[in-house]
Parts: C-alpha cells; structure tokens; sequence
C-alpha cells in the first residue's frame, strides 16, 4: 500500500511512522521548573546529533490539544536537562512518568525513582539509570504548529556519567547495559547478548 500524509489526519501518519522506524532509544528526560519543581519523562524521538560539540537531540511533541510539554517549557526556561538512559531495570518505573500530570507534580516521587545531583547542571539525573547526559541547550527548532507537532531540542552534553562496571576503557558493555528501546505502540524491546551482532565495516 502507499499512503499521502497530507490526505490523511496526523494520528494516522505517526502511527505508520513509529512503526516504520524501530527500535527507537529513549531519552528519559529529568528536567526542574524555574520554581525548583522537578520532572521526570521519556521521549522516544531521540537521537545523538553532534561530536563536535558533544550534542543529543531529542523531539517533544504537542499535547492533543495543542499546549507544549513540561519538559520542553522547563528547558527553554532553564537551558538545561539531563538524559538519562533507560534499561530493563527501570522501564516499569519509567512507565510510571507516561501520564500527563500537572506542573506542580514531581515524577520522581511519582515513579520512585531517586534524583541524584548533577555536577554541571540544576536539573538532577536518575539515580538508578546506569548513564546520564548531562546537557544545556544549544538551540529548539519548531516542526509545525498545534496537535501532533514538535519541536526539535538540541542539547550540547557538558557532562557524562557511566557507571564504572560497564566501561572497558571508553567503550561501553552494551550487554550488561541492557537499554530498553520503543516499538510501535505499547511495544518495547530489549538489547542483551542473544540479540547482539558484529558486522565489520567494509574499507
């Protein structure tokens, strides 16, 4: 079949794509209002952007009725956020943060999961995530107006955190990290030895 996104109602045409574009990394975002309130919610339009600078880029969505997500209103308040990266230890928790709650909610205490300082930024990361991204914002790029767009965060990482018994030199344990991905829906997957390959790239 073929399809025409412009002949056909928003909704339909992001559920072609997030099932065309799999597995998708998500960015669990930890951000803090400019009153000191903290939130906590995941993005699966994620993606590393830039080496030079150190950048990751990250896409919030519209709500239905149009108005913009905490996460993105406490950015561009603040100019800072951490990434953190989620596994199969934390998908249940991070599921937790999926519901549109209010302002004045905190989702760490929503999840219980636990905010750790950061060393550059306000905005704390998860304790329990294994990575975490500390980033101040580059620059934000609308995509579209009302439901159902965007806008593009590009944030410029200024501090990493690994934790220690996944690090051989630089490289990382992508097994023993175990990131959870997002599929279509309420589908997700898992990274883990069984599902891991080589393929050496050609000279």
């Amino acid at each position: 079949m073929q399809f025409d996104p412009s002949a056909m109602p928003w909704q339909e045409g992001y559920q072609l794509m997030t099932g065309a574009i799999v597995p998708r990394p998500i960015a669990f975002v930890s951000t803090m209002s400019e009153s000191g309130v903290l939130n906590l919610a995941a993005f699966s339009f994620f993606t590393a952007a830039s080496a030079n600078p150190l950048a990751v880029a990250f896409t919030p969505m519209r709500r239905q009725d149009g108005t913009r997500k905490d996460t993105y209103m406490n950015i561009m308040a603040t100019r800072q956020f951490v990434v953190n990266v989620v596994t199969d230890a934390i998908v249940a928790p991070m599921n937790e943060t999926s519901p549109e709650f209010a302002p004045d909610v905190d989702e760490f205490a929503v999840s219980g999961l636990t905010p750790s300082p950061s060393v550059r930024v306000k905005p704390p990361l998860v304790k329990e995530s294994p990575i975490s991204l500390e980033c101040e914002l580059l620059q934000s790029v609308d995509i579209g107006e009302g439901p159902g767009s965007a806008s593009l965060v590009v944030g410029k990482v200024v501090y990493i955190h690994v934790r220690d018994d996944l690090l051989d030199g630089l490289r990382i344990d992508t097994a023993s990290l175990r990131p959870v991905a997002r599929l279509a829906g309420h589908l997700y997957t898992k990274v883990d030895a069984d599902t891991i390959f080589e393929l050496v790239r050609k000279r």
